[in-house]
């Protein structure tokens, strides 16, 4: 189906299926897209959120790669048409039988059916990669952490969690930084907003210091009004700033400061959550964390994409 075709279908309905709402999380590998995923998931509940992971479409597994000229970062190494045609389906109500990667085994495994609920989360390497899987989503998003910042991330993940030793990451990330440039930054720019996580230059704060936040806001979707939430007590948290995009368009970008004091922290989530339609209740629990440590920028910076997608379903 041709992309305005989709989007024509998905703001008028047909009326049979109500179509979820669907947000697009993009980024390089250890960007923290699952992490960002997770929270949002668990803040929504399972019965009202589904999510799948784009990284499923790789055409070879592990063992597969080893003898290929290119890495899972190419186009030609994933199945980017059956991915397209299941997000279009998903997009229109329908369920899909996804296949699956195990990241800790690098193998190709049985395939899961996916039952599109009220919210679905799309995250992986390429959800932003054509007009015509852009067209599903109410919400899209690119993660872009400075790249010391990601390659740490990636070493720390990959030596834990998928067996590879710290030579083996480090000769990978070499290996795949010029598919990483030409097919998978460049979907930055389809992004209504680029969120990065990163210390502030120029200060000191002391070790265990949460990274601070900024969240690109371009003007292709509604953003809320922060007005009330930047009030007099509740700026030194974070402030908003008129920019421009490397593109050299105009952009409003909210940074959020990881070395203010939590309860500070709190009013301004608050503050959001109270927007989102819910002040008598707690802000989620599941927001911020990484781990056993939270981030109070990371929960920020969530509450605004479930402040999105549930302004999406209105």
């Amino acid at each position: 189906m041709p992309d305005k075709s989709l989007r024509m279908r998905r703001a008028g309905g047909d009326g049979l299926v109500t179509r979820p709402v669907m947000l697009a999380i993009a980024g390089d590998s250890a960007a923290g897209k699952t992490t960002m995923t997770r929270g949002l998931v668990e803040a929504l509940g399972p019965d009202r959120c589904v999510s799948l992971c784009t990284d499923d479409y790789h055409r070879y597994d592990r063992e597969e790669r080893k003898e290929l000229p290119f890495t899972a970062l190419h186009p030609d190494c994933n199945h980017l048409d059956i991915m397209e045609q299941h997000l279009q389906l998903l997009a229109t109500g329908n369920p899909v039988l996804k296949p699956v990667y195990d990241h800790a085994t690098g193998e190709l495994v049985r395939p899961e059916l996916v039952e599109p609920a009220e919210f679905v989360i799309v995250e992986g390497l390429f959800p932003l990669w054509s007009k015509l899987s852009r067209a599903c989503f109410d919400v899209t998003v690119f993660l872009d952490p400075p790249e010391e910042i990601r390659r740490g991330w990636k070493v720390a993940r990959d030596t834990s969690k998928r067996g590879y030793t710290q030579e083996k990451v480090l000769a990978e990330l070499e290996r795949r930084e010029e598919e990483s440039a030409a097919y998978i930054r460049p979907q930055r720019q389809n992004a209504d907003l680029v969120v990065r996580f990163a210390p502030i230059e120029g200060r000191d704060d002391p070790a265990g210091t949460s990274l601070s936040a900024s969240l690109m806001m371009r003007p292709t979707i509604d953003h809320p009004d922060l007005t009330d939430v930047l009030q007099s007590g509740l700026s030194r948290a974070m402030h908003l700033k008129l920019e421009r995009d490397p593109d050299g368009r105009p952009v409003e970008t909210l940074h959020v400061h990881g070395y203010v004091p939590r309860e500070e922290s709190l009013g301004v989530e608050k503050a959001i959550w109270s927007a989102l339609g819910a002040p008598d209740t707690e802000t989620p629990e599941c927001l911020g964390r990484l781990g056993d440590a939270r981030s109070e920028p990371l929960a920020i910076a969530q509450l605004l994409l479930l402040y999105h997608l549930t302004d999406a379903a209105r």
